[in-house]
Formats: C-alpha cells, structure tokens, sequence
C-alpha cells in the first residue's frame, strides 16, 4: 500500500518485525548450510555437485536482490517482504519433506537432489529480499542514524548466525554415516511461517506516498546507471572486496577447526561462537559508536581491526594453537561487523528516496557475489601443509578494501542527483 500511511521512526513493532524477518532468513540458513555436506552425502552428492547446491542459494540472492528492490520502490516494502516470508516458509517446508522421503528411502538417493536444488534455489530467492528490508530501515530512519539501523539488521544476522548452528547441532546423526534428521527444513519453515503472520498482523508499510510514482518502473538500465556512477560504484566495489575477504575466512573456518582436531559439533558451537560475537558487537558496539562516528571513519576502522584479525587467525593455524584461535576470532569478527553496516549506510545515504530498494539490492548483489568467490578462492588456497594462506591472503584483500574506503568521497551520486527532489530534505532521507 505505497499511499499508506508511513511507519514512524518512533514505533518500534515495524523494526521489530524488520529485525525478526532479517534473523528468521539467517536462522534458517544458519541451521540448513552447517548440515548441507551431510545431506549431499547421505545422498551420494560429489564435491562438485555439492559445492553448486551450496552456491545455489547466493547465486539466487546475486539475481533477485536487486530485482525484488526495484519492485520494493515501486510497490512498496510491505508486499515484498510478506511475499519473502512466504517464499521461505514453502521452500524450507519442501526441503524437509525431500529430505525425510530420501531419509526413509522412498526416492533412490540421487532422485533427491534435484529436489534439493530446487528448495535451495527458492530459498535464495525468497531470502533476496533482504535489501528491502534495509530499504524499509532507510524510509524510517534520519541520515545520523542511518548506520544504526542498518547494524540492526546486522545484529539479527548475528543472532540468526548464532542460534541456527546451535539448532543445527541438534540434527547431526548419531550414527556414522547416517542421515541427518530431516527436521532442521520443519523447524526453519514454522518460524518463517510465524513470522510471515506476525507481519501480515502487524507490518505497516514504510514508503512515503509519491515515491513510488517517482521511482517508475524496474529497468535494468538503472542498474548501470548506479555502477556507472562514481560515488555509488566505489562503495559497490568495497562491499564485494571486503565482503569476499571474510568469506574465504568463513567458508574455510570449519577446515581449519578440522586440521587443529576439532569435532563436528565442536565446530557448530564455533560457528555459534562467531554469531554471538556478531551480534554482541553490531548490537551494542556498533550501534553506538554510530551515533558518533561517521560511517567512512567506522568502516575505516573496521578493515583496519579485521586485517589484524585475520592475519591473527592464520598465525593460530600455523601454531596449530585452537585456544589461540578462540582468542582471535573475535578480532576479525569485530573488525567486519563495523564495516558491513558502515558500508550499507554510506550506500543509503548516496542514493534518493526513490531508488533505496533497487541500489540497496546492488549491494546485497554485490555481497552474494562475494560469498560464491570468496569460497572458491579460499577452498583453492587452504592446504593442510599451509592452513595459514587463505586468512593471509584474506588479510591481504582487505588492505585493498582499506583503500577503497580511504579512496570514498562525500557528495551524492548521479543516480541521487537525478531523482532527488525538494522536499528530500525534509523527509529525513536526504542522500549525502
């Protein structure tokens, strides 16, 4: 409803419910991704096949991020993000019921893995619609906030981050080499649901009336107008650096915990370990340095923290030291947790009212792209011989994403400029 009225700033049931849809989406990611090798083998996936079931999911959210923005700015935020919830609640539904028929042996074992990509691929989608709910933060925050809220959504990554391994865990078979139990898709598929209602009861719609006019309809061209505008395209270029920088940490996190001994369940609880940290800093120490910080200073300071803590990292691997690993984990954790939201906002604040949804999604396009990279280039790189390489060279990229942020510059784009209007002051969503 785009002519609705506008969620105030000052109520919190809609960032309530924007924090809840963020942390259902990680929640169930964070509780299928840990157990996806086990199902491939369980189902006789090879490593191929099990590495595009795993890309599957980012490779979804890399296509409709911005496409489901762009629908957001023209249709509103409300409709798109009930549609999300939905698309989530079916598809984690079906990935219980494929795996339980190939759990009880009712398909033959390869038969399951279409189906898998199926589910998987209407997860990503459905979970593109993150952009949208930042664009929902952006309508209802002012420019000085802007970070803040944007660390609330990264708070609720870090909490879904935290509690989905921790679930997880619950499912990993007892059995050698048995199936996992097929009720990790059913648990994630009730709290989608539960979420979905909660928003149709209560979420009201954050787009300002006339702005959907002004967006027009999606065209791909916007999209090249956005990268081809030099404020906005830098900021793009930094979120895909940094971003592939602690994806080759992340997706090679449980290789290294593999190498120094550690157990799969000892690993579920290091992945929760990293959420809790998340969520602990973009919750309360992000949220407030925001406040008085600038969002090019917080990143800078982000990188910096996350090179030392990477660096930190393979030195641990290379002492083959776990203790000296739980000790450094956070550092590189802390550093990335200002960056992400410092990024988001400085994209926020660079591009006009009527196009957050669509530039936003670039963004989340552009951090999907990184996580199906950044995998790739850390599983080439780890070696049990070298179990350093991948953080090193991690550490490395993020110096380049230290520049690039040294490198950003004020003033809005040319995408803001173009659509920008008298009264976007006014509104509380001046671009900068």
């Amino acid at each position: 409803m785009t002519d609705g009225e506008v969620a105030p700033a000052s109520k919190k049931t809609p960032l309530a419910i924007i924090f809840v849809t963020v942390f259902i989406d990680l929640l169930g990611f964070g509780i299928v991704l840990p157990l996806l090798p086990r199902y491939a083998d369980a189902f006789g996936a090879s490593r191929l096949e099990l590495g595009l079931l795993m890309a599957s999911f980012s490779a979804m959210q890399l296509v409709f991020a911005p496409i489901w923005g762009g629908i957001s700015d023209r249709i509103g935020r409300r409709p798109v993000l009930l549609i999300g919830l939905a698309g989530s609640t079916i598809s984690y539904a079906a990935f219980g019921y494929v795996t339980t028929l190939g759990a009880s042996g009712t398909m033959l074992g390869l038969a399951v893995l279409p189906w898998l990509f199926l589910t998987r691929i209407g997860a990503g989608i459905a979970g593109a619609t993150i952009p949208t709910a930042q664009a929902y933060i952006a309508d209802c925050t002012s420019r000085e906030s802007r970070t803040k809220g944007m660390a609330l959504i990264g708070a609720a990554f870090g909490i879904g981050f935290t509690f989905g391994p921790l679930i997880g865990a619950a499912f990993v078979s007892d059995e050698a080499g048995g199936p996992p139990s097929p009720m990790a898709g059913y648990v994630a598929a009730i709290l989608s649901g539960c979420a979905f209602l909660w928003a149709v009861a209560k979420l009201p719609e954050s787009l300002k009336k006339g702005e959907s006019e002004r967006a027009g309809k999606f065209h791909l061209k916007h999209i090249g107008a956005a990268f081809g505008d030099a404020a906005i395209g830098m900021v793009l270029l930094t979120i895909f650096v940094t971003t592939c920088a602690f994806a080759q940490f992340e997706s090679t996190l449980s290789l290294l915990t593999e190498a120094l001994g550690e157990s799969d369940q000892d690993n579920f609880l290091i992945f929760a370990y990293v959420g809790f940290i998340l969520t602990l800093s973009q919750g309360f120490i992000v949220r407030r340095l925001s406040t008085k910080v600038e969002p090019k200073l917080l990143a800078l300071g982000g990188t910096a923290v996350m090179i030392a803590g990477l660096l930190l990292i393979g030195l641990a691997g290379k002492n083959g030291s776990v203790s000296q690993l739980f000790m450094v984990l956070p550092i590189a954790v802390v550093g990335f947790s200002a960056v992400t939201p410092s990024l988001q906002a400085l994209l926020s604040l660079r591009t006009a009212t009527d196009k957050q949804g669509e530039v936003l999604g670039l963004g989340q396009s552009m951090s999907a792209l990184a996580r199906i990279a950044g995998p790739v280039i850390g599983m080439r790189m780890f070696d049990e011989t070298h179990v350093e390489w991948p953080y090193w060279a991690g550490a490395a990229m993020m110096g380049v994403g230290l520049v690039l942020v040294a490198f950003q510059r004020g003033g809005q784009g040319k995408v803001a400029e173009a659509s920008a209007t008298p009264d976007s002051a006014e509104t509380g969503s001046s671009v900068e």
